[in-house]
């Protein structure tokens, strides 16, 4: 039997060149000098068990209409088991392309035309455009900043519900601040949720990348509450092994009516998922964990080193992400009043807060090279010299 090569540091600091193989993230800026440090997919190759899984998959030869093959939701149940103390029903489990998809498609399923979708903010733009597109409105609940972590307004929450709330779309662990929110805030959540009639919709797509070790991932759905058991969860592997263009999400949807209206609520345009994505999906989840905690090492020393060099430049600050792999920095006190051309002009090209709904802020992915990420930090202090 061949014993499969130990998982080093190299398989973080040689990745593949992106550029001309259709990469949303590094097309963006394709024709400019620029690092590109926006979109969350990592440019570390994908783990050697799932790239054997797919070749295993492309090797029978054959891709037809695919919906969940035998294996997908039980891996999802055991890893959800075995990382997060989790115990769920496989039959529970929908495949979806996306967790944007499953964004969509619950507020399809679950609010009519002129209801009210509630998220906290700033928040992943998806979460602040698609309410719109499905005919509903976006309420928004600014989370408060403190020195170690955003935090929820309470009193906010409460002032925003009206009767034609009907969803509370969650993302946690959060994007783009790294919060993790802690069990009392989930059960705080819940109470306002069961007393004012809403579903909660969690996507935990960053559950697997937990950076603070004093820390662990509650499932929204775990809690011993009226409010959780009937909550949907969507989750992902892309975030965690870099699958997000092979397009495979689960929502866990504890209800069999709902189950059963999910595909219809797509209106005929949510397609299925490839039977690659499957693959992929089933490998990280039964054989990625130590490719993963490898990547948690170097996703640690990036995000320590970000918040070191953001702590030296005059007017910028930011709280330590506690998950993901994305450092969300304040700019205000720069004076610039765009700090995403200025640091576009400075060569480097992160994600612009006012897309999250918080002008003055950019995020930075730090999934990248070592010697990648200096130059950026490079860039982003010329930008703000």
């Amino acid at each position: 039997m061949t014993r499969k090569p130990e998982i080093s540091e190299r398989d973080f600091a040689d990745c593949p060149d992106r550029r001309g193989t259709g990469s949303e993230k590094w097309d963006r800026w394709q024709d400019r000098d620029l690092l590109p440090l926006w979109v969350a997919d990592m440019d570390f190759r994908s783990p050697e068990c799932v790239l054997d899984a797919i070749r295993a998959r492309v090797d029978h030869g054959v891709f037809g209409y695919t919906h969940e093959p035998p294996g997908f939701a039980p891996a999802l149940a055991d890893h959800l088991a075995a990382r997060h103390d989790w115990q769920i029903e496989p039959e529970w489990v929908v495949g979806t392309p996306g967790v944007v998809t499953a964004l969509a498609t619950t507020a399809r399923l679950l609010a009519a035309a002129d209801d009210e979708i509630l998220t906290f903010t700033p928040v992943y733009p998806p979460f602040l455009f698609l309410p719109g597109l499905a005919g509903t409105r976006c309420l928004r609940v600014p989370l408060a900043q403190e020195a170690k972590r955003w935090a929820i307004d309470w009193d906010a929450v409460r002032a925003a519900i009206t009767p034609n709330t009907k969803l509370f779309w969650l993302c946690h662990p959060h994007n783009p601040t790294g919060t993790v929110f802690e069990r009392s805030d989930l059960v705080r959540l819940a109470d306002i949720a069961e007393d004012r009639g809403l579903t909660v919709v969690s996507d935990e797509i960053w559950c697997d990348l937990l950076l603070d070790q004093d820390r662990r991932h509650v499932p929204f759905a775990s809690l011993d509450h009226p409010a959780a058991r009937r909550a949907i969860t969507l989750l992902a592997p892309s975030k965690t092994w870099n699958l997000a263009g092979l397009g495979c999400a689960a929502a866990i949807v504890p209800e069999a009516r709902l189950r059963r209206d999910w595909r219809a609520a797509g209106g005929g345009l949510v397609p299925m998922v490839n039977p690659l994505g499957y693959a992929a999906a089933e490998a990280a989840w039964r054989q990625g964990e130590p490719w993963r905690l490898r990547l948690l090492d170097v996703v640690r020393r990036h995000c320590k080193r970000v918040v070191e060099v953001v702590a030296e430049i005059p007017g910028l600050s930011c709280v330590p992400p506690q998950a993901t792999y994305l450092v969300w920095i304040d700019c205000r006190g720069t004076g610039i009043a765009n700090p995403q051309q200025a640091c576009e002009a400075a060569g480097l090209g992160p994600s612009d807060g006012r897309e999250f709904g918080a002008p003055g802020f950019i995020r930075l992915n730090v999934a990248c090279p070592a010697d990648r990420l200096e130059e950026a930090l490079r860039r982003l202090q010329r930008a703000f010299a």
